[in-house]
């Protein structure tokens, strides 16, 4: 008799209580930003809780919470934007060891360049993911909803962790240095330029096929944290026939750094090379990108003019690089040792 009831309580399930439930779930704060993926059409953006609160298959996945950082959307963001992010995410892990990671809802436009600046200053291994949708809540068939619990389900996998600031739409994972917005309207916009996703997100799980070799996060040289601004780049792009005194006149304006944005392989128009060599003598630090889209530039002419040279990064992202690298130096030898590794 004592066996028979010693096997029955071995077999009876133990239940747990709904708190209990609750608190073995993973803790994980979804900061709100605003951009297509909290907009209607014809209809003001919706508040970071109200969005979330949409969503409540959410809270299958995690315990959630909700910060809303700012409602605007992402073609309003600024550099300004960026620094105070990045210093509430840090101060945010800082905090809270119990936090598994944090979901940034943003909107697309500059997805890329906000997940980038943050893949270089974010100072924790835990995971940051970056979420939009191309579709508003009130059209048919959105895309928001879907691609918020897939980010969420991405930022608890322990695959995630150390794998540095991540973008998840349409299912796909994507490194935020290799990212890039590549359509106008479609669901699949964010590609991983010639390098593909670093993973996907199937019904049955997170999936990570690569990972970013690149510095980032924990690894990365940039401290944002006593900066009150960043310093200003311009980016100029070249074009056939452009005229030289515009570059000049460019060149003149107030910054600190120049990215321009050239033909395939660093080529320039004469246009392009007489007036940057006219700018020399300012020892404005220039960096050199191409405008197509995929490889680096390899073998740069022999310029006129003191250059260094970006390692695959679109324009966008080598204005960002070339920010952080001149809090920095400003020394152009250095700037190209901080393009060849990032």
């Amino acid at each position: 008799m004592i066996n028979r009831m010693i096997l029955l309580f071995l077999f009876v399930p133990v239940l747990m209580s709904a708190q209990q439930i609750q608190d073995a779930k993973p803790e994980v704060l979804i900061l709100t930003t605003g951009g297509t993926i909290a907009s209607r059409t014809d209809a003001p953006l919706i508040a970071g809780p109200a969005l979330v609160q949409a969503v409540p298959e959410l809270t299958d996945n995690a315990n959630i919470s909700v910060e809303e950082f700012s409602v605007v959307g992402s073609s309003k963001m600024t550099p300004a934007h960026w620094l105070e992010l990045a210093k509430r995410i840090n101060t945010i892990f800082a905090e809270n060891d119990d936090l598994t990671g944090i979901v940034i809802t943003h909107g697309t436009d500059t997805l890329e360049e906000t997940a980038y600046f943050l893949n270089l200053t974010v100072k924790s291994d835990k995971p940051v993911v970056l979420v939009g949708s191309m579709r508003s809540s009130n059209e048919v068939s959105a895309d928001g909803p879907a691609n918020l619990i897939n980010a969420v389900r991405v930022a608890v996998s322990e695959q995630t962790i150390g794998q540095g600031v991540l973008v998840v739409l349409n299912e796909d994972i994507s490194a935020a240095r290799d990212v890039w917005k590549t359509d106008n309207r479609r669901v699949n916009t964010f590609q991983g330029s010639t390098v593909g996703h670093v993973g996907t997100v199937d019904p049955d799980g997170v999936r990570f096929y690569h990972r970013s070799l690149q510095p980032h996060t924990t690894s990365s040289k940039f401290d944002v944290l006593s900066l009150a601004v960043l310093p200003n780049v311009f980016i100029l792009s070249d074009f056939t026939g452009i005229d030289a005194t515009l570059v000049s006149d460019f060149g003149m304006q107030e910054m600190d750094g120049l990215v321009v944005r050239t033909f395939a392989g660093g080529r320039m128009s004469a246009g392009m090379l007489a007036g940057l060599a006219s700018l020399e003598t300012l020892g404005l630090p220039i960096v050199v990108t191409s405008r197509v889209p995929g490889g680096r530039i390899v073998n740069a002419p022999d310029y006129d003019f003191s250059a260094a040279v970006a390692n695959g990064q679109q324009d966008n992202k080598a204005r960002i690089l070339l920010m952080l690298a001149l809090t920095q130096t400003s020394d152009l030898s250095e700037i190209q040792k901080i393009f060849d590794t990032y």
